[in-house]
């Protein structure tokens, strides 16, 4: 299944283009598997996603996701009639 780059779900990989979005914690609240996740645990991850993207370093590193439009991270729909 292809995540379109402005999906507005809310799940985990939603963001995907927009990962500024992971720093607020409204959207954290809305991902189930960050909101089990207590914030202790998320800190350090959360001050080093502030920080690349403050230095721009986020988006040199994935300078190619940012280019996309879509992208297939995984997920599946299964779907059965039994």
């Amino acid at each position: 299944m292809l995540v379109p780059h402005d999906c507005t779900d809310g799940f985990g990989a939603a963001y995907w283009r927009r990962p500024h979005a992971y720093l607020d914690p409204k959207v954290r609240a809305g991902i189930s598997m960050l909101a089990q996740t207590g914030e202790d645990s998320l800190a350090p991850g959360l001050a080093a996603l502030a920080d690349d993207l403050e230095t721009r370093r986020w988006h040199d590193r994935h300078a190619d996701l940012l280019a996309l439009d879509t992208i297939d991270v995984g997920y599946r729909l299964l779907v059965t009639d039994v």
